[in-house]
């Protein structure tokens, strides 16, 4: 069975836009033309790939299935023109790299600028999102390279980066009991503003070891928001020590007496970890970070 890649990349995209007439948008071409490449393609296939509603399409169970397969030779083919580049003395392309809020606004910045400056016609995407949707992104390859927390599934390069503390943070009226960390005594009955997807992660470990249940969470946006609404005196918020970087408010910052870590990471994608823009844009990454922690960076 010979299929173009073309088809692949129509199926991909709509697989990432929802619906053919946003595919037809990205990939420059009619609607019509997307759906007559999907149906060319599981016509070749012989099962359906999406279900169609008014709303747009979804992966049918069979389509979910051979999803990662067609993203790995999209990856693939992407790896041999990098690499066809490359032995030609060529420097372009494009890399695709996840990232989440404080990730953004303290590492990636300085990271892409070099990038940049060492090789300015490769592309630089970024997609923002949570540490299990960029992980599983990357998995699938719809993403080269992501950061996220561990752990992680097996089936992803995985470069530990540093031990990002967990701290509290309450209104400015609030002094811990013993004046400079906070025990269970000070967490009890207290009410924690979280964002709602960091309470599969670390920050539940964090409040399961002090007891809190999830009738007492309430949920904000982003981390920015979680700040605001601690200092309008609505509740606790736990923050790791990245995020607090480059956000601050009229707030209190403590410590908890048992510290708690997340350990962030950079995920690779395993079919991509050797392309020549994901080596350079990884060893960039590196230096960066190690210049940052030095001996505290666990990526030696």
């Amino acid at each position: 069975m010979a299929t173009s890649s073309f088809a692949y990349q129509v199926f991909a995209t709509v697989v990432d836009k929802h619906t053919f007439i946003a595919a037809a948008e990205t990939l420059n071409i009619t609607p019509s033309a997307v759906s007559h490449s999907i149906s060319q393609l599981e016509t070749q296939l012989g099962f359906p790939l999406f279900i169609r509603s008014r709303t747009g399409v979804t992966l049918t169970a069979d389509g979910n299935t051979v999803y990662p397969i067609i993203q790995d030779i999209l990856n693939s083919e992407q790896r041999l023109a990098q690499e066809a580049a490359n032995i030609n003395g060529l420097t372009h392309g494009t890399i695709r790299i996840g990232a989440f809020s404080s990730v953004l606004l303290n590492w990636l910045p300085s990271i892409i600028r070099e990038f940049r400056q060492q090789y300015p016609d490769i592309n630089i995407t970024v997609y923002q999102g949570n540490f299990n949707d960029i992980a599983e992104r990357v998995r699938l390859g719809t993403l080269d390279m992501g950061f996220s927390a561990l752990p992680l599934d097996e089936n992803i390069v995985i470069h530990p980066l540093i031990k990002d503390e967990v701290y509290c943070l309450t209104p400015t009226d609030f002094v811990p009991k013993n004046g400079h960390v906070m025990t269970s005594a000070d967490v009890e009955d207290k009410t924690f503003i979280l964002q709602h997807s960091d309470y599969d992660r670390d920050t539940k470990l964090t409040l399961d070891r002090y007891n809190v249940t999830p009738n007492s969470l309430n949920y904000s946006i982003d981390d920015a928001s979680i700040i605001s609404m601690v200092e309008a005196g609505l509740g606790f918020g736990v923050l790791p020590d990245l995020a607090l970087k480059r956000i601050s408010g009229n707030i209190n910052i403590y410590p908890f007496d048992e510290p708690h870590y997340r350990t962030l990471c950079l995920a690779v994608n395993k079919s991509l970890a050797q392309a020549p823009t994901t080596t350079r844009l990884t060893r960039i990454i590196r230096e960066n970070l190690s210049r940052e922690y030095g001996d505290k960076l666990l990526w030696q």
